[in-house]
């Protein structure tokens, strides 16, 4: 099996090869409904994620949603 080696949050990994910006959030255990996904500085709104490739070298930044009253 192969792997990508991608950049995320500014930690380099290895992921299952081929895999999409979903993929990834399932990988890290991570709701897409509470993330927000910027994929080599571009912001990949929730519909494309499923649709959006990774490959080697991209660099994904996750933001999490934090609630507060």
């Amino acid at each position: 099996m192969s792997e990508l080696v991608i950049t995320v949050n500014g930690e380099s990994r290895m992921i299952p090869y081929p895999a999409t910006l979903t993929d990834l959030l399932q990988h890290l255990d991570l709701d897409p409904r509470a993330v927000v996904v910027e994929l080599n500085r571009e912001i990949i709104r929730r519909p494309r994620l499923a649709e959006t490739w990774l490959a080697n070298g991209d660099t994904i930044e996750v933001v999490h949603f934090v609630g507060g009253g």
